[in-house]
């Protein structure tokens, strides 16, 4: 299963290294144009979200959209030692550091983020299917995080990285859409 999983990671970052800047930019803020007309955005008070490392969606635009709603903006902090998520607010990307693998996450002065406060939750990943599982980056963070999460969970995609097929295992909770620069794929989960 690990060899096959790493065999996708493999081509998931040769696809995406394949998208022009150009190309990227504009899909990044189709898909979050896309986030905007969903009710689940319009009904969140309080976001969960990673800010993306290329060749990932953008989720800049995401973010700076939520502040001008008036939602709060929760980015997680990794915690290498046990592999768990802790969400911290931010209200400006000036209250983001650089760790390690070039990822952005909140300084420690930040306020943390109760899980069961955060009403959308946008889940990353490398790729997925139509019905919402996902292949993360193989930290297995987030598939913690999620055993008991409870509120809308959602990915940000581009077209190329939709599969017919994933590797599922048991603890694996699928998202209940993805969001692509042309689809709302809706799941039944």
């Amino acid at each position: 299963m690990t060899d096959i999983k790493r065999k996708i990671r493999e081509e998931m970052k040769r696809r995406l290294s394949s998208l022009s800047t150009i190309e990227h930019t504009q899909f990044s803020r189709d898909i979050a144009q896309n986030v905007f007309a969903l009710k689940e955005w319009k009904q969140a008070e309080t976001i969960g979200i990673t800010v993306a490392v290329h060749p990932e969606p953008e989720t800049k635009f995401i973010i700076e959209q939520a502040w001008l709603e008036g939602k709060r903006v929760a980015v997680p902090k990794c915690i290498p030692s046990s592999k768990q998520l802790d969400f911290r607010y931010i209200t400006s990307f000036s209250e983001l550091e650089t760790v390690y693998f070039g990822l952005l996450e909140p300084v420690l002065q930040t306020e943390h983020a109760n899980k069961e406060d955060l009403s959308l939750l946008v889940v990353p990943g490398l790729a997925f299917t139509r019905q919402g599982y996902r292949l993360g980056f193989g930290g297995g963070y987030y598939d913690r995080f999620l055993t008991d999460y409870k509120g809308k969970l959602l990915s940000l995609a581009f077209e190329l990285q939709l599969m017919e097929y994933l590797p599922i295992e048991g603890h694996d909770i699928p998202v209940a859409q993805i969001i692509t620069p042309n689809h709302v794929y809706s799941t039944k989960h």
